[in-house]
């Protein structure tokens, strides 16, 4: 189901999502994680228009306003997913529907988060000088790989939500904000060596917490770090209300005279279960507070405001939002744990599509 020549929704998806043509807030960057697609698809997903008909999910994506995909990058991981060979390979789909790529390393050969950030097998009896180089080097393979076929990447997170650093116990910035910020220097001198033009972005989680912001970026600029771009997660039922994130977001981007963007965010539209594994949002969820109902409608309504915020931004440093895995729907073998592909994915309640694959009425928020 494609959209006619000015954009305009079709008559199955007014009927559907209840929007108007052109409803959306307009950011510069309206983008989506997709590291979980490839790995979807090879294991059989589907995905759907809202009329039912077959599509391929990029260009579903694409066709509601999508116009950045990110894609996370780990060194060696167990399942052979998002690793150097499958970045590229998606590269080249992503940019081939003429959308801009932003990829993100972790630096681990799994998820590297707040909790966890774990080296690379490969890397664990490195030095510290042999750390460093390793950044680099990996850095640069990776984005020289990109930049050989022709998909050089547009912007590239040096870390994933690194709240307390990478590379633990080196990289850790409550122990060493010297040694994060040496080895944060070496992603960037990596990039810029590869493509001048590629933005780097740093990405904190807690999109809410701005004293722990200031103290994280505060630290890297007095070492001399050099970024481009602010990255925020911010999920409402773990990081607090809007008003903590709209504060925080504007004070970033006054503070360091860098553009910002939610790099990270997504809510569930249902509390159900598509597969055997616990959601991580699920009705014993006691832990979270949720200022949205959980429904199609309260998902739409999430996302609507983080994206009004962002644009709201004085002098447009508000340059975008990212929805994270909004493909990760309830596939099997396509899990969250890579090494035991007999779990589930425990985020499906949370995709962009519902467990018909089809997709929700929040998508529509990213048109331009």
């Amino acid at each position: 189901m494609a959209q006619d020549r000015e954009g305009k929704l079709t008559p199955i998806e007014q009927e559907v999502s209840g929007l108007p043509a052109g409803s959306g807030i307009g950011l510069a960057i309206r983008g989506a994680d997709v590291s979980s697609l490839k790995k979807a698809e090879d294991m059989g997903g589907k995905y759907y228009y809202e009329d039912g008909k077959q599509g391929n999910a990029l260009q579903i994506l694409k066709e509601h306003g999508v116009n950045y995909i990110r894609l996370r990058v780990w060194v060696d991981p167990p399942d052979g997913y998002n690793n150097k060979i499958r970045v590229v390979e998606m590269a080249s789909r992503v940019k081939a529907l003429g959308m801009k790529l932003l990829v993100d390393f972790h630096y681990s050969d799994g998820w590297a988060d707040p909790g966890k950030q774990y080296k690379p097998a490969a890397w664990e009896d490195y030095d510290f000088s042999q750390l460093r180089q390793v950044v680099y080097d990996h850095t640069f393979d990776v984005c020289s790989s990109l930049k050989a076929q022709g998909t050089i990447p547009d912007m590239v997170q040096v870390g994933n939500e690194i709240n307390d650093g990478m590379l633990w116990p080196d990289g850790r910035a409550s122990l060493n904000m010297g040694n994060l910020a040496e080895l944060l220097k070496e992603g960037y001198r990596a990039v810029k060596d590869c493509s001048n033009s590629t933005l780097v972005m740093l990405h904190r989680a807690e999109g809410g917490d701005n004293a722990g912001a200031r103290s994280l970026f505060d630290g890297l600029a007095s070492e001399g770090v050099q970024w481009d771009v602010t990255g925020l997660s911010h999920y409402s039922y773990w990081h607090g209300p809007l008003s903590g994130l709209q504060s925080n977001l504007n004070d970033m981007a006054s503070r360091y005279g860098k553009p910002v963007i939610v790099v990270e965010t997504c809510y569930p539209f249902t509390l159900d279960n598509a597969d055997d594994e616990e959601n991580i949002v699920n009705a014993s969820s006691s832990e979270m507070t949720f200022d949205y109902p959980i429904s199609p409608a309260g998902q739409s309504d999430n996302l609507r405001d983080i994206m009004t915020i962002v644009k709201n931004i004085p002098d447009g440093q508000g340059w975008g939002v990212f929805y994270w895995e909004p493909t990760w729907t309830a596939v099997p073998g396509n899990g969250w744990d890579a090494t035991n592909p007999q779990l589930g994915n425990n985020w499906e309640n949370q995709a962009l599509f519902d467990f018909s694959s089809r997709p929700l009425p929040a998508m529509n928020w990213f048109r331009p």
